[in-house]
C-alpha cells in the first residue's frame, strides 16, 4: 500500500507539472517542472516519505529503460544534426561536468556535520 501512496505522490506532481506547462507555455518538460515542484516540497517537509521511497526505488531501477526512447529518437534525426556535433559535443561535456560538479558541490554542503561512524 505504501507504494501505491508514492506512485500516487509521483504521478500527482507529474500532473501539476503538466497544468503549469499548459497554463504558462514553458519550454520545459512537465516531468522536469513536477520533479522539481516534488524536490522543493520534500525539502521543505525536511525529507522523503516512505511512500515516495517505496515507489520510486524500482523506478531507479528501470532508468535505463525509461531513458532509451529519447535515445533511440535521436537516430531519426541525425540528419539534422549533421552541421551541429561541434556544439553538441561541447554541450554534452560542459552539461556533464556542470553536472558533477554541482552534485558534488550539493552533496559536500547537504553532508555537513554528518560524520561516517
Amino acid at each position: 500500500m505504501a507504494a501505491l501512496s508514492g506512485f500516487l505522490w509521483l504521478i500527482s506532481f507529474w500532473l501539476i507539472g503538466e497544468v503549469v506547462v499548459y497554463f504558462t507555455v514553458l519550454p520545459v518538460s512537465s516531468g522536469v517542472i513536477g520533479m522539481l515542484l516534488l524536490c522543493i516540497t520534500l525539502a521543505l517537509r525536511g525529507g522523503v516519505p516512505e511512500s515516495v521511497a517505496c515507489a520510486a526505488q524500482p523506478l531507479i531501477a528501470l532508468l535505463a529503460m525509461l531513458i532509451m526512447p529519447g535515445v533511440v529518437g535521436v537516430f531519426f534525426i541525425a540528419g539534422e544534426l549533421v552541421g551541429q556535433w561541434t556544439a553538441i559535443l561541447v554541450g554534452l561535456v560542459l552539461g556533464t561536468l556542470l553536472s558533477v560538479v554541482t552534485t558534488l558541490w550539493l552533496m559536500q554542503r547537504l553532508m555537513r556535520g554528518h560524520h561516517a561512524e
